[in-house]
């Protein structure tokens, strides 16, 4: 699991510094192709960070089947929720990621988290997957399983909750029993029952 609590280079910026270092970033080659650097938006502090994997259209399906489904159980997209990227550009014809790609977002995403301060974190898809939990981990197994870590920003263990990625969702369109669709509605039920937990105590 990656260690949220770690000390990183820009582990003396708020939140305002670390949005202008991101969008001005050189540390990968993705500089010299990307058109945007999205670094997060939402509330901050906020309860629930979500962390998908890289850059997509705000006006794209994705994004509207993600709000969709927030909706669908009461959660508000703009105001209860602040939403990042593993990484902050679009690779080239959105190829997958490198390594060193994703080597030189992981300390802002770990910055990031430090800064939102979430109780409830969830992971969008493999990448998100893969870089905060484990390599070895598959999104198909992992998704609807909470898993705890210990952070230095409270004394409660922030929970952490996979899900599948709206992409994924956009390609299989069923809604029946036990599909990925109907999976990911109880995943953000789930999610819901613990913002209402937070929010009454």
């Amino acid at each position: 699991m990656l260690d949220i609590n770690i000390k990183t280079e820009y582990d003396d910026q708020d939140y305002a510094t670390l949005f202008n270092t991101c969008e001005s970033c050189t540390k990968c080659g993705l500089h010299k192709t990307r058109s945007k650097v999205v670094v997060g938006h939402g509330p901050s502090p906020c309860n629930v960070m979500i962390i998908g994997e890289s850059p997509d259209d705000e006006e794209g399906l994705e994004s509207h089947l993600l709000t969709k489904i927030l909706s669908s159980v009461g959660i508000n997209r703009e105001k209860d929720i602040y939403i990042t990227t593993t990484l902050k550009c679009r690779g080239p014809e959105n190829r997958p990621p490198k390594t060193e790609e994703i080597d030189a977002c992981t300390p802002y995403l770990i910055r990031q988290i430090q800064l939102i301060k979430p109780r409830i974190l969830i992971l969008l898809g493999t990448l998100s997957l893969k870089t905060i939990l484990s390599e070895s981990l598959t999104i198909t197994d992992a998704r609807g399983q909470w898993v705890t870590a210990k952070v230095d920003y409270m004394n409660d263990p922030l929970y952490i909750l996979p899900m599948f990625h709206p992409s994924f969702l956009l390609k299989n369109a069923s809604k029946d029993k036990g599909a990925p669709k109907w999976l990911t509605w109880q995943d953000a039920k789930e999610v819901k029952a613990a913002m209402s937990f937070y929010q009454d105590a």
